[in-house]
């Protein structure tokens, strides 16, 4: 098991996501990933105002 893969099992151990299906794994993904862009642009547009 090499390092990606240990990184991998541990998001999914650390979530749950190991007992779900592969679709309902795939839309929790999905979400997260949403999440997190908006979260980065939240972030940028924040240091562009104030912070530059």
């Amino acid at each position: 098991m090499n390092w990606i893969q240990r990184k991998i099992y541990l998001y999914n151990v650390t979530f749950g996501l190991y007992m779900l299906d592969w679709w309902e794994r795939c839309t929790f993904n999905i979400v997260v990933i949403v999440l997190m862009c908006f979260v980065l642009r939240y972030v940028t547009q924040f240091f562009k105002r104030y912070v530059w």
